[in-house]
């Protein structure tokens, strides 16, 4: 059977009205684009394939830089529906469901990649405590990203005497995947690729729901040319293989290839440079003092990055096992473009394995974003403005987390906040106030986390909260904080503050001596936050 296509080919087996499973995450880690564009060229000249559903975990893009990634789909008409875990990185997708011209599920990341392989098993759904009292729950707003979406997805059911939520299976007619070779028979290898995600599970879930399975890849070889141990999905489940064109399947949407993120390369750990003093480095400087040694962790995206950064600056970085919810297990996770890989990558394994870990409390240690926080310690990160960005594997991941640590800048918008001397001070503050009245969605829920027994904080830089009984207690502020002016002023309301309030550490606010680039002029000093 002859499975070798071109791209213009593959985009013509999509039919009007068909639902789409899609791969891939954040900046292009194992998203085939070459066939999603022509998917979009398809549509653009012939008006067709029209009124689709899309169903991914991780929605890929690039914050709107180009128009790579899922805004391929974003013109009107062309899509119907989106479930999906993450939007945010596809701007103008994201700017559709915002206007209304789109019905959209937003579900916790974790849970759509369980859903792949309920789907592929013929089972009827997800039934799962994830999600439960968060904007997920049918209670609040069901997963539902605007006003256009009315239909009730999610269902909130009594199992066993327990509350659970239950997220329905739908059939799949396509599946879009990548890997890095395939053979004529359409057995597909992942030798290139930083990931494994979730392929495997959505392409039994199309084959089984009676659909075709599209994979993109970058060489073909003749069958029975691969290691049968390195296959990421066998020929049985792929229809068709688009070989992309030459030198256009990177890694991702900024990085050709990186050896290390596929253990092909080991780094060394003195060859990361450190972290520049800078507001940044203070929140990941003190979050780095709640990390335990022998301990399995999962860091966020942004101000969480840097935590990892820190601990290998310390020394504390080979006592640490860091995890990443596309699957990387061990060694320093990526960012920017190369967010959802490791350097020095132990082992990778599928996105729906890894979140049946941290679904099971396999975590101990978990340090996400704070965007939003409110007196109940709830969190919001997935909606700002009536903006959906979506809330990835947060859910997922807060929810069942032994400790969980929020950090972030404690107000957002233009500052100027020096570091020296050992201590911080506020020149000009952000205008943004992050710790509200009302958080405007629940991502976290606070009195979840106290019936689940989880120790939580919250780490800015010039204060740290927990969660307690009551809600949000205030227990350290930074030296050179006036606490009225630059902390209790600066919140919409008035938080509890511990009776054994503490000076944050002064040596997180030290100097840092840099190493000389002898490539480069010039004293280095400190960065001011923006």
């Amino acid at each position: 059977m002859q499975k070798k296509i071109n791209a213009q080919r593959a985009a013509s087996l999509i039919k009007n009205n068909d639902t789409i499973a899609i791969s891939g995450f954040a900046f292009g880690f194992g998203f085939a684009e070459e066939i999603v564009n022509a998917v979009e060229k398809r549509f653009l000249s012939e008006g067709e394939p029209h009124s689709l559903t899309l169903i991914f975990g991780s929605g890929c893009g690039d914050a709107g830089k180009s128009n790579a990634g899922l805004d391929h789909f974003a013109h009107e008409g062309m899509v119907k529906r989106i479930i999906a875990g993450h939007i945010g990185l596809a701007r103008k997708l994201s700017q559709m469901i915002f206007e209304n011209k789109i019905e959209a599920y937003n579900l916790p990341q974790g849970t759509v990649t369980h859903l792949f392989r309920e789907i592929a098993a013929g089972r009827p759904g997800v039934i799962t405590h994830v999600g439960l009292e968060t904007y997920v729950d049918p209670k609040l707003d069901g997963g539902r990203m605007n006003t256009a979406t009315t239909e009730d997805y999610v269902k909130l059911i009594d199992f066993e005497g327990e509350k659970k939520l239950f997220y329905p299976s739908i059939p799949i007619n396509v599946a879009i995947i990548r890997g890095t070779t395939a053979d004529e028979f359409g057995n597909l290898s992942a030798d290139k690729e930083g990931v494994l995600l979730e392929a495997m599970p959505i392409a039994q879930a199309t084959k089984n729901s009676g659909g075709i399975v599209i994979a993109q890849a970058e060489k073909m070889g003749v069958r029975g040319s691969l290691d049968p141990r390195n296959i990421l999905v066998p020929g049985i489940m792929v229809d068709a293989v688009v070989i992309a064109l030459p030198n256009t399947q990177h890694m991702n949407f900024g990085t050709p290839y990186d050896p290390s993120f596929t253990g092909d390369l080991r780094l060394p750990t003195n060859a990361i440079q450190p972290m520049p003093q800078s507001v940044r480095r203070v929140i990941a400087k003190r979050c780095a003092m709640e990390l335990s040694v022998d301990s399995t962790i999962n860091l966020g995206i942004g101000v969480p990055e840097g935590i990892a950064q820190i601990a290998n600056e310390e020394g504390t970085g080979n006592r640490l096992v860091m995890t990443i919810e596309a699957g990387a297990v061990g060694g320093i996770p990526g960012s920017g473009f190369d967010l959802g890989a490791s350097a020095n990558v132990e082992a990778i394994i599928g996105q729906p394995n890894i979140f049946d870990y941290y679904d099971g409390g396999g975590l101990d240690q978990a340090f996400l974003g704070l965007a939003q926080a409110d007196a109940q310690g709830n969190i919001n990160v997935s909606k700002f403005n009536g903006r959906m960005v979506g809330c990835g594997g947060f859910i997922n991941i807060t929810q069942n987390t032994k400790k969980v640590i929020f950090c972030g800048t404690f107000t957002a918008g233009k500052s100027d906040i020096t570091i020296s001397e050992g201590q911080l001070t506020i020149h000009r503050d952000g205008t943004i106030h992050k710790f509200v009245k009302a958080v405007e969605q629940i991502t976290f829920s606070g009195s979840y986390a106290k019936t689940q027994h989880q120790e939580v904080l919250y780490i800015t830089e010039r204060a740290v909260f927990q969660l307690g009984p009551k809600g949000l207690e205030l227990t350290e502020i930074a030296p050179g904080i006036d606490l009225d002016l630059d902390i209790l002023q600066r919140m919409d309301f008035s938080p509890l503050i511990s009776k054994d309030l503490k000076i944050m550490d002064p040596s997180i606010f030290s100097e840092i001596v840099l190493p000389v680039d002898p490539n480069e002029s010039g004293d280095s000093d400190c960065s001011n936050a923006s």
